[in-house]
């Protein structure tokens, strides 16, 4: 049933009505639509704009249909335009014309960035709570491996001997950053529009405020212009979900790497492996490729928006009907991948003797020495110079570092002496690194360990909000 038509002589063409139909994707914000239905009702009825009777009746009516959309007894049919015409003809299909009271006051333009809103925070706080289940599993996993060494890389190329465990906590602090991201668009989004009508606000007594206090936002919009033209809270939820798949492509690439024979360090569960359809062989990690991959279309999915957004001009414009299907593509695909790659990253095992004897291979203890000489008073560039030579006496003929001779130690810089050979280890390397925040074991177990408990407070603070939002739903 459309929600227009009263000046129209004509009906709209098949070709406009599948173009403007959105049905098909936007159903799934009914239980928010019919959330606010509820709280524009109680305010209709508290301003004396209905009678208690007849707002009883829609309210009895509202509550039954969304059990009927939660079981599936009632859904969107062919003739419907969007989730809003679906609904109200459900209602007045079990009302009659007192259905079509619910619309005072109110417009699809604020009613549907109200429900966008609840349906983005509903999904956040879910991504959230997955993005801290991983970073559990990331964290629990470093701290098996704290005082294993694995070769540290920049640019590839082995630079110098890191924890292991160092290596796999970092993705946890990138992650500890889209959180706090998220902490922020939550702030950001939790303003309700609903009250703003078609963009000008309404000439009937409502109270946009206890709407607002009833749906659980933290405040109303200011300018009822801005209330339902504004889609920076999709742009941005947009973007923190780029960012997430950025982050979780950079463990897609570096468990491929780790899983490949070349590097063969990662022994990645079966359960998280695939095969080949014609190499029975075969043994690939699919689930770390497929995160790498789908940040392409994250991305994607952010640059969609964004290009639809530029330039609108004035209040509500029908290009914004583009910005869920990116919004929850992004969310879906989030909510697919999270919990495959927390499981993982949970199941991997890593090869300890491999990354062991790899850590001191391509010269990675070469700074130690450049640090020795600086120890001494040897300014760093000299000192840099210093350990440049010594590498290079090495690649000719193929010697560790540690087995230059006293006399070729003297050759390259008078104060080079055979003292020198004791930090040429990899132990050595690691427990030297005891700045804030570097690889000595010791400092690193302390890293994981204060996050793990910064966890366990997020975990709890996403799922009191969490509650409080199937609270404020269920209402």
């Amino acid at each position: 049933m459309a929600l227009w038509g009263g000046r129209f002589s004509q009906g709209t063409a098949d070709t406009v009505f599948a173009l403007s139909r959105s049905v098909h994707f936007d159903w799934r914000l009914a239980p928010y639509d019919l959330r606010s239905s509820l709280a524009h009702l109680s305010v209709l009825e508290s301003s004396g704009l209905l009678e208690k009777s007849d707002a009883a009746a829609i309210k009895a009516a509202l509550k039954e249909l969304a059990s009927e959309v939660e079981s599936g007894a009632f859904t969107a049919n062919a003739d419907d335009e969007d989730v809003h015409s679906a609904l109200e003809r459900g209602l007045n299909e079990k009302l009659g014309v007192i259905g079509g009271a619910l619309r005072a006051g109110r417009s699809r333009n604020d009613q549907v960035t109200t429900d966008l809103r609840l349906f983005s925070i509903d999904h956040m706080l879910e991504i959230a709570r997955q993005l801290t289940l991983l970073q559990i599993a990331l964290l629990e996993k470093a701290e098996e491996y704290v005082n294993d060494s694995a070769p540290g890389f920049t640019h590839i190329q082995h630079a110098q001997p890191v924890s292991f465990g160092h290596e796999l906590a970092k993705h946890a602090h990138a992650f500890a950053r889209d959180l706090d991201r998220i902490n922020d668009w939550l702030s950001r989004t939790s303003v309700s529009s609903l009250g703003a009508g078609a963009l000008a606000g309404s000439s009937l007594p409502l109270d946009p405020k206890t709407t607002a206090n009833d749906l659980g936002f933290s405040s109303v919009f200011a300018n009822s212009i801005d209330a339902v033209s504004d889609r920076d809270y999709v742009a941005e939820a947009l973007f923190i979900f780029s960012l997430v798949g950025v982050h979780l492509s950079r463990i897609g690439e570096e468990w491929s790497l780790w899983a490949s024979t070349e590097f063969a360090w990662a022994k990645v569960s079966d359960s998280y492996s695939t095969g080949s359809s014609i190499m029975p062989q075969k043994k690939n990690p699919d689930m770390a490729e497929l995160a790498r991959g789908k940040s392409g279309r994250l991305i994607g999915n952010l640059v969609s928006v964004l290009t639809m957004l530029k330039a609108l001009p004035f209040a509500y414009n029908r290009d914004l009907q583009e910005d869920k299907e990116p919004l929850f593509d992004s969310v879906d695909t989030l909510l697919l991948v999270l919990p495959a790659i927390t499981g993982m990253i949970a199941t991997t095992d890593f090869d300890r003797e491999k990354m062991s004897l790899a850590a001191p291979m391509g010269y990675s203890l070469a700074t130690e020495i450049a640090d020795y000489l600086v120890l001494k008073k040897i300014p760093f560039a000299q000192a840099h110079e210093a350990a440049g030579k010594c590498v290079a006496l090495c690649e000719k003929d193929g010697r560790g570092l540690h087995q230059l001779s006293d006399s070729e130690l003297a050759s390259v810089h008078p104060a080079l002496d055979a003292g020198v050979r004791a930090v040429l280890t990899v132990d050595g390397a690691l427990n030297s690194r005891t700045t804030h925040g570097g690889t000595a074991p010791d400092l690193v177990a302390a890293q994981i360990s204060l996050a793990l408990k910064i966890n366990s407070g997020t975990m709890a603070t996403i799922t009191s909000a969490q509650a409080h939002f199937s609270e404020m739903m269920s209402a």
